[in-house]
């Protein structure tokens, strides 16, 4: 009886400590400490099965160390012994487990065990894995007791590794929610911050800082699209100095993340990528994650981020939802920071267009109107004069004033002329007024203002 009672204390105490640990790699290996423990056995493994409950996915021991580990080999995958528990999940205790007719023998290497005890761990009325126990102390075999013992420690270790599972279901969903409302708040943050930046060089610079903190990056990019290339715009982390850099859209991976629409992450940079990194001198990169930057349904440019913190690590399904939606309300400020920048510049061209034509029609209504005046009153004096120097000088006015008159309504007409559109080409022509009025050189140059 006191035997019996010191056992039930035992197995509360294996109980406590199981069910008290959250993390569930921890849980495993306290499972097989506690019942090598209790029954005193030599080694213990837990075997996983897999999805399909057909064979086991994971095994993991406790008793072995690592070089005879090496010298094993391959894990077992449940054939053999280990198969039986599998196709029928009930306790199985062998006095002498190499005479079993279902086992395979043991690979080179491994060292010898006799006696063993098998017990099912069975949560939620399904098989998940089996608990292993082999080579008792001093060559006995496993009692009724330690059978008793280990189904009890297979029953709370299926209450701890369900527990551990939903703990780590919900800080995993815990740090999604985080990080979809980090997400949104950056997104936020980022509106806002640019909502007073008037410079579009320095809200791509706060888009790239904001976006590399957001997934942990290493080093971002932003790409935008010129023609059939992608032009570096802006850049943070350790990838600097690559503004005004240029990679064609045809044959490069971010190039070919523009033209689909759709993200890529990348493991490894220096096999996947048609066009790896180095191009760029993004120093000792070897993941990325790129995704497009579309605003308003046109693709404009990309987001290119490496490596993951200072680990380099990949990129996950959430980091790329994560920069994705990044991206979008990046996109979007960038073209409403553009279309900004174009509505200034159509507003300083139409104030350039009235400026022109009021000096078009302050030219036309002033001084030309005063030098056709003048013109005509030295031709009417010269058909009087009498002298011949003075009509001669006379004519000679009249000839200068003639090309005067001629250069100043070629200058309003150019002022007169509308303005090219923001979007057009060439540049506008500048004007340019003579500075030598003498009737020699306009005539023998046939100058135009």
């Amino acid at each position: 009886m006191t035997e019996t009672e010191d056992q039930f204390r035992r197995l509360l105490e294996v109980g406590k400590t199981l069910v008290s640990e959250l993390d569930p790699e921890t849980v495993l290996e306290r499972i097989l400490e506690e019942a090598r423990r209790l029954t005193g056995a030599r080694y213990a493994a837990l075997g996983v099965l897999d999805e399909q409950r057909m064979e086991l996915e994971r095994f993991v021991t406790a008793g072995v160390d690592d070089v005879t580990h090496r010298r094993i080999g391959e894990l077992p995958r449940g054939r053999g012994v280990l198969g039986v528990l599998i196709t029928d999940p009930r306790p199985l205790r062998l006095a002498r487990v190499d005479r079993d007719p279902n086992s395979y023998g043991f690979p080179a290497g491994h060292p010898a065990m006799t006696s063993f005890l098998g017990v099912p761990i069975v949560i939620r009325g399904q098989a998940w894995g089996n608990l292993y126990l082999t080579e008792k102390a001093d060559g006995a075999e496993f009692s009724d007791g330690d059978e008793t013992a280990v189904i009890a420690v297979a029953r709370w270790a299926a209450i701890a590794i369900e527990n551990a599972r939903i703990h780590k279901a919900s800080e995993q969903h815990r740090e999604q929610l985080e990080r979809t409302v980090s997400s949104l708040e950056a997104a936020r943050n980022i509106a806002d911050a640019l909502g007073s930046v008037s410079d579009l060089n320095r809200a791509l610079e706060l888009i790239v800082k904001r976006g590399r903190a957001l997934v942990e990056a290493r080093s971002l990019l932003i790409m935008l699209r010129e023609g059939e290339e992608l032009v570096v715009v802006a850049s943070a982390g350790h990838a600097t100095g690559l503004d005004g850099q240029r990679l064609p859209i045809r044959g490069s991976t971010y190039g070919r993340v523009l033209e689909r629409g759709r993200p890529e992450r990348v493991a490894d940079i220096a096999s996947a990528m048609r066009m790896d990194a180095s191009h760029l001198d993004v120093p000792d990169a070897r993941t990325a994650l790129v995704v497009p930057m579309m605003p308003l349904d046109a693709s404009a440019g990309v987001l290119a981020a490496f490596d993951r913190d200072e680990e380099a690590r990949e990129f996950s399904v959430e980091d790329e939802r994560l920069l994705c939606a990044f991206a979008q309300s990046a996109a979007n400020v960038a073209a409403i920071k553009r279309s900004a920048e174009a509505d200034r510049l159509r507003s300083a061209l139409a104030c350039a267009e009235r400026e022109r034509r009021r000096w078009a029609h302050a030219l036309r209504d002033k001084p030309l109107q005063v030098l056709d005046a003048v013109r005509v009153q030295l031709a009417t004096a010269a058909e009087r004069a009498d002298a011949a120097p003075t009509n001669a000088v006379m004519l000679q006015a009249i000839d200068n004033l003639e090309l005067a008159i001629e250069s100043l309504r070629l200058i309003v007409a150019e002022l007169e002329s509308p303005l090219p559109s923001p979007t057009a080409a060439t540049p506008t022509t500048p004007v340019t007024v003579p500075t030598d009025a003498t009737a020699a050189r306009l005539r023998n140059e046939q100058a135009l203002p």
